[in-house]
């Protein structure tokens, strides 16, 4: 009889770190596969599965306009809940830092179902920054029982947190895995289906920017730098806006209506990955783009003061600039107008890893799975 794995998931950037897993597990005969999403990130979850060739086998459709983080937990937990009865995994596996994951690993320790965490260790040691998700990837960690951690520093997070008995193994992250397969299939010419393509004749600065700690002033700060880096007549920005509210209306309202400034609609995965090869800075708060930064040789600015990836950090490709606006546009025109110094932080490194992650978890996974009948 095959072990039945259930992998849960709920928003884009899980959605693509994920999908090489499921594509890895779905090759392994020995075990069944199961996918439920959440919909947590509805419209841009759908275009991830859309580029990898997917579909989920349970899509449980749980999110509302104007959705709390209590009402996220509230419903995953209870359909959660629903799904395990009635599927009945031999493990569930979920990933990193959303709402998902954490409800969705507390429904899986409520009944008695092992987890799985990828990207399991990561840490920023401030339970408030970034908020929630420190909270919610230290709580996944808390009850899992396989620990697939990116980098040899995760796993020793993991190892001093808790002596307890459990699998942590060091796999590198599957957001590689997703990007060199991405970035080896697309090219500029997916640019030219952009409502805005790049100019050629300008130096790109990509933003991205999402996280819940810099609702309000934050983003008005960024806002701030985001104006002033846009009054150069040589930078062009590119701002896929993120659907939220409270990020769309604030940065709608402050950069509208400048010429050099385009605020388009969320791009699905492929275009992103394009946007990314041909972007000279990126400025970002998303943890996923400090991975994926470095391994296509871009300078990446955080928009955070703290982060989970001090891999990412200890290359010099990454840089923390927070929301400071004095800051951002001091490393943005730095790194635009000095050439030695573009030239130190525009190259290609790996600290997390060489796009085999996937794979790693499966071994483990189908290992498990093999161990388990045999008992």
């Amino acid at each position: 009889m095959s072990a039945r794995i259930l992998l849960v998931f709920g928003t884009r950037p899980e959605a693509i770190k994920m999908l090489p897993v499921v594509k890895a597990l779905r090759a392994r005969a020995s075990l069944e596969i199961l996918v439920a999403v959440t919909g947590q990130h509805r419209e841009m979850l759908d275009q991830v599965f859309a580029a990898f060739d997917e579909r989920p086998d349970i899509d449980l459709e749980l999110m509302s306009p104007g959705q709390t983080l209590t009402d996220i937990t509230v419903r995953v937990l209870g359909r959660m809940a629903e799904v395990f009865a009635e599927h009945r995994p031999d493990l569930v596996l979920v990933h990193g830092d959303t709402t998902t994951a954490m409800a969705a690993a507390l429904a899986a320790f409520y009944a008695r179902i092992p987890v799985g965490h990828v990207e399991a260790g990561l840490r920023s040691h401030d339970i408030n920054r970034p908020w929630p998700e420190e909270y919610n990837r230290v709580s996944v960690d808390a009850v899992a029982d396989f620990c697939f951690a990116p980098t040899p520093t995760s796993a020793e997070n993991l190892r001093r947190e808790s002596p307890r008995e459990r699998t942590i193994a060091v796999t590198g992250n599957t957001g590689i895995d997703a990007l060199l397969y991405m970035a080896g299939i697309v090219d500029e010419a997916v640019l030219q289906t952009l409502d805005v393509v790049p100019a050629p004749d300008k130096r790109l600065v990509l933003v991205t920017g999402h996280r819940r700690e810099s609702f309000g002033d934050g983003f008005d700060r960024i806002c701030d730098g985001i104006a002033r880096i846009a009054g150069r007549e040589d930078v062009e920005v590119i701002y896929p806006v993120h659907l939220n509210p409270q990020v769309k209306d604030v940065v709608m309202k402050r950069l509208s209506g400048r010429s050099n400034v385009h605020l388009i609609a969320p791009v699905d995965y492929s275009r992103m990955v394009a946007l990314m090869k041909r972007a000279d800075v990126i400025l970002t708060d998303s943890g996923g783009i400090q991975e994926e930064g470095p391994a296509l040789g871009k300078p990446v600015l955080v928009m955070r003061e703290v982060t989970e990836r001090p891999e990412a950090l200890s290359t010099g490709v990454v840089s923390l600039v927070g929301t400071d606006p004095d800051l951002i546009c001091r490393e943005v025109f730095r790194l635009l107008d000095d050439r030695d110094y573009y030239a130190s932080r525009a190259r290609a490194v790996f600290p997390y890893g060489d796009g085999t992650a996937a794979e790693k978890i499966a071994d483990i996974i189908e290992t498990y799975a093999r161990t388990m009948r045999a008992a």
